[in-house]
């Protein structure tokens, strides 16, 4: 919300102590790690000169990776923790459109569609933002279902002084086995989930241009992690598994409900948390600039300039 006062940093550390576990990627606070101090590169080396329909109303629906925890500026939006500058409020002004953004960290797509309970915060349905009206709605979930990508990060990264430090071994592959839990399995019903959604708000807004916005790379496409994101070698095959299952089971959930899907991935290859210009935070916390595991602006910029230019090319 543009202009709405920031928390203080009391109050923003005790939210994000509660939402944690509930946040696209589960993050871990108190971090010795040095904060990275080098600037975060504009994400394109040309700016999109694309031309975008005429957008007069936009609905902007999603989790934490839409919302853009510590981008700042960030409003508590009721437990939220919706950022002014996230690619919502980014493209609305590209476009000069009235935006509706209901996007809030933690959202599942069960949330999207029956709401979201966030400390002492009872959180609307999104999806009763979407209006017959909407020329617009872009939706960013899904990683959050099953917990997905928090289970990943919590059992599969941890600080330098444990035993994933020395990148040993496959503890986390190892302990899910043990559980008995499949992610693969997860994975697959994720693309049921959205493909409901888009449902949900094709039939609010027939007439609206409705595009799911895909996750980037946050691990490398190949090769061994780095320091802010300590995985072990032995379950680095199965975290990109997940990764791409996952953008896959979206892709898929797009053409089944006939809606567009942005691809992130194609284009956030050199952007990963190793990168040397990244578009996602590592294990460290930002509150200037981003939480851990979560978008930098530079992600919400790119993420802006790929949706003008996909409403160009097919608008």
């Amino acid at each position: 919300m543009r202009g709405a006062p920031r928390p203080g940093a009391g109050l923003l550390a005790t939210l994000v102590g509660v939402v944690l576990a509930c946040l696209l990627v589960a993050c871990s606070s108190g971090d010795p790690r040095r904060v990275p101090t080098e600037p975060i590169t504009s994400p394109a080396d040309v700016p999109s000169t694309a031309k975008a329909p005429a957008i007069g109303t936009y609905v902007a629906l999603g989790d934490s990776f839409t919302a853009a925890p510590y981008v700042p500026r960030t409003d508590l939006a009721d437990g939220c923790f919706r950022s002014d500058g996230n690619y919502p409020a980014l493209l609305a002004e590209r476009l000069g459109a009235d935006l509706a953004d209901v996007s809030c960290s933690g959202a599942t797509t069960t949330d999207v569609l029956q709401g979201q309970r966030i400390l002492d915060y009872d959180i609307a349905p999104q999806i009763e933002a979407v209006t017959p009206e909407a020329d617009l709605v872009t939706v960013g979930i899904g990683g959050n279902d099953f917990n997905l990508f928090g289970t990943m990060i919590d059992l599969c990264t941890a600080p330098t002084d444990s035993e994933l430090a020395d990148r040993d071994g496959s503890p986390c592959t190892d302990r899910l086995e043990a559980e008995g839990r499949d992610l693969r399995t997860e994975v697959a019903q994720v693309e049921q989930n959205v493909a409901r959604v888009l449902r949900r708000v094709t039939d609010r807004a027939p007439d609206a241009a409705v595009v799911l916005v895909g996750y980037p790379h946050f691990l490398p496409p190949t090769g061994e992690a780095c320091d802010i994101l300590p995985i072990a070698t032995g379950d680095l095959d199965l975290v990109r598994e997940i990764a791409d299952g996952l953008d896959r089971a979206m892709r898929d959930a797009a053409q089944a409900a006939g809606v567009r899907f942005l691809d992130l991935r194609a284009v956030s290859a050199d952007h990963h948390i190793c990168a040397d210009e990244p578009w996602v935070n590592g294990a460290v916390r930002d509150t200037e600039r981003a939480l851990e595991y979560h978008p930098f602006a530079a992600h919400q910029e790119a993420v802006a300039d790929q949706l003008v230019r996909e409403l160009a090319d097919n608008g």
